[in-house]
């Protein structure tokens, strides 16, 4: 997969056939509920006067079975095959679709309400499954490709659906296409869901609650084990947050703004959808093909730099009453203004995108769907928020939307700002991205000789300042760096370090109680099965070469027995971090830029390490590489 664009995986039967399904289910919701929307606005079928009211309703309805079904939807997905649930969700959708095709006809509003609500429990129960099958029919290093391929056909099918129901509401038979396209859409959902292969339960011994209020509250709590996992659904919800209220202000924007023309709102819409769906795709090749969260603060970041750019930008329009979309796309001026809009958008898919992932990824297998379920409540509780936010500010403080844009912008920072803090990983792996993407260039080979779950200690060559970030950024797993307490405290790298629970050590006759509590804490980690590594050498080398290694290891495996897995670094020795020709950071660097390898070897039996044979057995890895240290 790594030598393959995502797009490889739209051949697949174990993906295509799903992401058919989920694009055209989120078509056909959105062509149905905004065809609503414009019969009750324009199509007669009640007073103007009820028609405000029956469009709040509308939404209010369609979002509802959210908060109702989401965590008993969630447990049905875990305890359930999910490819023959998603086939019976299709088909309820082609039943509520033929009754509403009668109501469309028919001119039955609240038949069509009813049915409204009854599509968003059809959401609200195919929701959890969707994500939660990603993984079971994925490899790890095809999940953020997948999401991606997922988040751009979502967005463009909402965009298709969207305008779609326009498109066929100007005919004059409206009411008979309308019907035709909902019923034929469900159709195809049903036939694309038939080849979606096999994906077992997850716990089928599951007892289901179906008390929704009480399994609302269990399924939170569920969600708020994993401190990453919460804060990433707090993330994607505020994604959702930043989405709604940018969408459903675009209509009062064009009429406030852009002289009134309903075709710009298209406009708007399309750079939106189209933004989001290029940020989407953009994510797998800045992360590598893995689950990267340094890209998750630059996405953050240009949601902010963007959206407040985006109210300067409005002071440049030029625009005039009932302006066609070709005239305003072709002026100049108004060129910044959907060229920020877009960048925001793009912003936002590269934001929420490693987020999903690292939901699906981290989440307990047993209980994933209820886990999605959970992020689905919140996302609908902030997309509820983002409305009574919207009145406030723009009603009741009676703010321009140029300003509601810009406040926006500075919320997304404070919001950034908290994720950040309160789960510094990433902070730091924004770090790791930016020197992996700058100075570096990191190649490796063997990386699955790590074991993907358990401790295990790695063992590697210490050449510069950075050789822990740079590893840190190969691999998914978080992993605890030993290190001398030296580097540990520079400054500069202090923090990072920090961020990486880096264990401090130094030499016993330096500080006996530091040493002698690096190694409870190395035990400590592994203990707690996590991923432990360590520089034998206990320093940086001097000359290039790899010194003798301390009999160290010897007492960690003694003491924990756990697989070794051999290290090399090469590519790094004369590089700004290292001490070629005088001391790192204070001599003038032969080269800003490297190219970095990495080679792992087959992990060694604890029983097996010897410190010697660790090194020879490194150097050997350094000799595969082709390449000086």
């Amino acid at each position: 997969m790594s030598e393959h664009s995502q797009f490889t995986l739209l051949g697949k039967r174990r993906f295509l056939p799903y992401f058919l399904t989920q694009a055209l289910g989120a078509f056909n919701d959105n062509l149905y509920k905004n065809a609503l929307l414009l019969l009750i606005a324009f199509g007669g079928i009640t007073s103007q006067d009820n028609s405000a009211l029956l469009t709040n309703l509308a939404a209010g309805i369609f979002i509802l079975p959210f908060f109702l079904f989401s965590p008993i939807a969630g447990q049905i997905a875990d305890k359930t095959e999910k490819s023959v649930l998603i086939r019976w969700v299709k088909r309820l959708e082609l039943v509520i679709m033929l009754l509403a095709a009668w109501c469309i006809i028919s001119g039955n509003i609240w038949g069509m309400m009813l049915l409204l609500f009854l599509m968003g429990l059809q959401s609200a129960i195919f929701g959890p499954i969707k994500f939660a099958l990603l993984p079971q029919h994925l490899q790890s290093e095809e999940l953020v490709g997948g999401n991606a391929l997922v988040g751009m056909g979502t967005f463009v099918a909402i965009l298709a659906g969207t305008i779609g129901a326009g498109f066929l509401f100007s005919f004059a038979d409206k009411e008979v296409w309308l019907a035709i396209a909902v019923v034929a859409f469900a159709l195809a959902g049903v036939a694309a869901s038939q080849f979606i292969p096999t994906a077992p339960a997850n716990d089928p011994k599951l007892r289901i609650n179906w008390n929704p209020l009480t399994e609302l509250v269990n399924t939170l709590k569920q969600a708020r084990h994993n401190r990453a996992v919460f804060l990433a659904i707090v993330a994607i919800s505020w994604f959702w947050f930043m989405g709604a209220s940018y969408l459903t202000q675009f209509p009062n924007f064009s009429r406030d703004y852009l002289g009134g023309s309903t075709e710009l709102v298209t406009v708007l819409l399309t750079l939106f959808s189209l933004g989001v769906a290029g940020g989407s795709l953009l994510c797998e090749r800045l992360s590598g093909h893995k689950v990267e969260l340094g890209i998750v603060p630059i996405g953050s970041l240009g949601m902010s730099i963007f959206g407040i750019d985006l109210w300067f930008a409005i002071d440049q329009l030029e625009v005039t009453a009932n302006m066609s979309a070709m005239a305003f796309i072709s002026h100049p001026s108004n060129w910044r203004l959907m060229i920020d809009i877009a960048l925001v958008s793009a912003s936002g898919g590269l934001f929420v995108v490693p987020l999903q992932a690292l939901i699906q990824q981290r989440s307990d297998d047993k209980n994933r769907a209820q886990i999605i379920a959970a992020n689905n409540v919140l996302n609908a509780l902030f997309m509820v928020a983002s409305a009574a936010i919207g009145i406030l500010l723009l009603g009741v403080m009676q703010l321009s939307i140029g300003d509601y844009f810009l406040i926006l912008a500075l919320m997304n920072i404070a919001v950034a700002a908290y994720v950040y803090t309160r789960v510094p990983e990433f902070a730091l792996r924004f770090m790791i991205w930016l020197l992996s993407h700058t100075l570096y260039r990191v190649s490796h080979k063997g990386l699955d000789n790590i074991p993907e779950h358990g401790p295990a200690v790695l063992v590697c060559n210490h050449v510069s300042y950075v050789d822990a970030l740079l590893i840190a950024g190969t691999y998914q797993r978080p992993i605890r760096f030993v290190m001398d307490r030296g580097i540990a405290q520079m400054p500069g790298l202090k923090t990072f370090f920090k961020l990486a629970k880096t264990i401090p050590i130094c030499s016993p006759k330096a500080d006996a109680a530091t040493y002698e509590r690096a190694f409870a804490r190395i035990k400590e980690e592994l203990n707690a099965g996590e991923l432990v590594c360590i520089f034998p050498e206990g320093k940086l080398t001097q000359d290039g070469n790899i010194d003798e290694f301390k009999k160290g290891i010897e007492r960690i495996v003694a003491e924990t027995p756990v697989p070794v897995v051999p290290m090399a670094l090469t590519g790094l020795w004369g590089s700004f971090f290292s001490h070629k020709d005088g001391h790192a950071l204070t001599t003038r660097p032969k080269r800003f830029w490297s190219k970095v390898g990495l080679q792992a070897g087959p992990a060694i039996a604890p029983e097996q390490v010897k410190a010697d044979a660790l090194r020879e057995t490194v150097l050997a890895l350094a000799a595969q590489s082709k390449q000086p240290i």
